[in-house]
């Protein structure tokens, strides 16, 4: 399937035939006006900023965790690796399900999930069920982002219109403030009635997001009489892809020669992923789309190096605030709030505005200057030139992550928004666990400024690559020229 112009605004393929699983309901019609249904709005915006929230947040916990349970850096790591991991592997299957069964069902079911998760943090006695609570909270939050594109891209089929830069703004600035307000969010909760409140803010997160909804997301409606039934679900092609996608972020997280086995074990899976998907009428991944899609791969590829960069930054950044500055959990999450106020101002000022390819560049750019000027920083650095360093993280946040969601949204056909955006995801957590496996390695016992500086060159050469993929991407200079 050839793949389709990347613009936020652009019309979208398929129009009218929409596949009946991605529709709204029977009452989502002329009740709901020829417009976007604003009212999706609130729950979208809600339920999508539960995973990069609980992303952060732990951030500026992971010492004072460490600290009451008497755990190392490399144990406390796996309260991030293990929501990373979860989710890498549960949002594209979670997509597949929406595509498969409409946005609602699966968005009550995952939001439920992330309250049961939040309940088991606030009461684990030991960092074993933290972990558990962290797995639960990645599988939950997996529902929501692909609930909200195919819901998005129904909505645009439904009024004939193209679909509202507004929506897939707010979709964009609600992952990437989450994300940036986490660690100052977090270390205000553990200022306030220590690190247990990071897990307990997530039940009443919940209980608002299934109220919103089931109020307002509209109910997929039965088939037609006589509507071909679709096949049963693909779950040979999902556990060889969870296998695949474990192992080969379980090597990720300790790269050394005593788990060679991994990435051939991952290895043999893919293989027989592929062999797999590739003979399946209705497989889970679509490896022929794919295989067509250049301009979707790139994407991904983008994607995968944008996120290693800011992840390194968003935990390593922090952590040696604390350790290697000797700031507290609420000095060093203060200090990343000008990276949050960063990334929201400027995805909000350029979200309605279809270039891709110029955010692209520019957001990749001042990711390099941010990593170079990591290296300047001592521990006793001053906190002005700290917070020039948040600020210039959080600019390549606002726009690399709102061009790359625009990106994928006009590339992956209607059939697969769902499973696309998960893939999406998955990408971003291979660079998250990518950026884990980087921080262990250069700060093994606590965050030093020798470990910082060779971090700030591992992203420096991410930053290089970046701009390299999307320099060479063509698809993004035809989508840069005025539509006729």
């Amino acid at each position: 399937m050839s793949a389709i112009s990347p613009q936020a605004g652009g019309p979208l393929p398929g129009g009218p035939q929409t596949p009946a699983s991605l529709q709204s309901g029977p009452d989502s019609g002329a009740e709901r006006g020829s417009g976007f249904d604003r009212r999706l709005t609130p729950p979208l915006v809600l339920g999508t900023l539960l995973n990069p929230i609980n992303s952060s947040m732990i951030a500026v916990t992971l010492v004072p965790i460490g600290a009451a349970f008497g755990a190392a850096t490399s144990v406390t790591l796996w309260l991030v690796s293990a929501l990373y991991l979860a989710t890498a592997v549960g949002q594209p299957v979670v997509g597949r399900l929406v595509d498969r069964h409409g946005s609602r069902p699966v968005y009550l079911a995952g939001t439920a999930l992330v309250g049961v998760g939040g309940l088991v943090g606030t009461l684990a006695p030991s960092i074993g069920l933290l972990i558990v609570a962290r797995v639960l909270l990645g599988l939950g939050t997996c529902a929501a982002y692909p609930a909200a594109m195919s819901l998005v891209r129904s909505e645009a089929a439904r009024t004939g219109r193209s679909t509202p830069g507004g929506i897939l703004t707010a979709l964009a600035v609600a992952a990437q403030a989450s994300s940036a307000v986490g660690p100052t969010l977090g270390g205000l909760l553990v200022g306030l009635d220590g690190w247990r409140t990071v897990f307990a803010v997530n039940i009443p997160l919940s209980l608002a997001c299934l109220v919103l909804g089931r109020l307002r997301l509209p109910r997929t409606p039965a088939p037609q009489p006589g509507a071909p039934r679709p096949g049963a679900l693909d779950l040979g092609g999902i556990v060889l892809f969870a296998g695949c996608v474990t192992a080969a972020l379980l090597f990720l997280m300790a790269p050394r020669g005593g788990n060679w086995y991994l990435p051939v074990l991952a290895a043999l899976l893919a293989a027989g992923l592929a062999a797999r998907e590739l003979r399946t009428a209705d497989p889970f991944l679509d490896l022929r789309m794919l295989g067509s899609n250049r301009p979707l791969l790139l994407t991904y590829t983008r994607h995968i190096l944008y996120c290693t960069v800011t992840y390194s930054m968003l935990y390593g950044f922090t952590q040696w605030l604390e350790q290697g500055r000797g700031l507290s959990e609420s000095g060093a999450g203060l200090i990343m709030l000008p990276l949050s106020l960063a990334a929201i101002g400027v995805a909000t000022v350029t979200g309605r505005r279809r270039e891709i390819r110029g955010k692209l560049l520019v957001g990749g750019s001042v990711a390099a200057v941010a990593a170079a000027t990591v290296l300047l920083l001592g521990h006793t650095a001053p906190i002005w030139l700290l917070v020039v360093v948040a600020v210039l993280s959080g600019l390549p946040q606002g726009l690399n992550s709102l061009a790359n969601q625009n990106a994928l949204y006009g590339q992956a056909p209607a059939e697969r928004i769902g499973t696309a955006s998960g893939l999406l995801r998955t990408f971003q957590y291979g660079g998250a666990m990518l950026a884990s496996a980087l921080i262990a390695a250069v700060f093994p016992h606590r965050a030093t400024t020798g470990g910082l500086h060779t971090l700030a060159l591992v992203m420096l050469g991410c930053t290089v690559l970046l701009l390299a993929v999307t320099l060479l991407d063509p698809s993004l200079r035809r989508s840069a020229r005025p539509a006729p």
